[in-house]
């Protein structure tokens, strides 16, 4: 497969992006270029030999980086035919690593709206199996992230974690391994529109009464109340976002 490189200019492509590897790193870029059109369904990448010269890095770890693409859906590498970026339909869209790289810059309007459709099938429908399946463990693992979001505010890195821990608690509540394996898409979901979000400026309204409402709601074993209240609190959050959009930059 021909010699590696071990170069200056591998080193500093991996010092220039601190603590991820150099083939995550690189797939982080390629895959920001796919999702903001620079590269487009159906394009062919140029060959791993010229790749990995132009970047500066090794061919194993632009290999890997194109292994990371294709887990992902983004791209198929087939022998002779090459590798090219496949139909968007085909990407994992909910993938936590391609989330964060969509809303790293500018994230698409309609898929943000997607998203938020998304969690209004998943997330009503779970805390009304949460207010009938949740044990007090589980309860006071909401209390607990209600607090720190108290204490910190959604517009803190603490505050949205404890918002990410509050959503990921009502999945767990459910007690259904289908919707609990959702948790790492949604909880990204719910961290990363609320990140961009607060990214300009403060909003107006204070989200922590709606979250409250829902614990309340859970604790009290309403399962109706549990899914209108989840129901509400996303309503509210999307006109949240359609203020965030409609920002300059936004």
């Amino acid at each position: 497969m021909g010699s590696e490189r071990k170069d200056g200019s591998e080193r500093k492509f991996a010092t220039d992006e601190g603590s991820l590897r150099i083939h995550q790193a690189i797939a982080r870029d390629m895959g920001t270029a796919i999702l903001t059109g620079k590269h487009k369904p159906g394009d062919l990448f140029e060959g791993e030999i010229e790749a990995s010269e132009r970047l500066g890095v090794s061919r194993t770890a632009y290999r890997e980086a194109i292994r990371i693409l294709i887990a992902k859906g983004m791209l198929e590498s087939r022998p002779k035919a090459g590798t090219r970026v496949l139909p968007r339909a085909r990407w994992n869209v909910l993938d936590p690593e391609m989330l964060a790289w969509m809303f790293a810059g500018e994230p698409d309007a309609h898929f943000i709206r997607d998203l938020f459709e998304l969690r209004g099938v998943i997330e009503p429908a779970a805390a009304e199996f949460a207010a009938r399946r949740r044990t007090e463990e589980q309860l006071a693992i909401m209390d607990a992230a209600l607090a720190e979001m108290e204490r910190y505010g959604l517009s803190t890195p603490e505050g949205r974690a404890a918002d990410q821990r509050f959503h990921n608690a009502i999945l767990a509540a459910t007690h259904n391994d289908a919707l609990e394996a959702l948790a790492s898409s949604v909880g990204a979901a719910v961290s990363w529109t609320t990140t961009f979000k607060h990214r300009k400026k403060l909003l107006p309204r204070d989200p922590l009464p709606d979250h409250q409402a829902v614990h309340r709601a859970i604790a009290a074993r309403d399962t109706a109340a549990a899914r209108n209240t989840m129901a509400e609190l996303l309503r509210l959050a999307l006109a949240d976002m359609d203020i965030a959009l409609a920002e300059p930059g936004g």
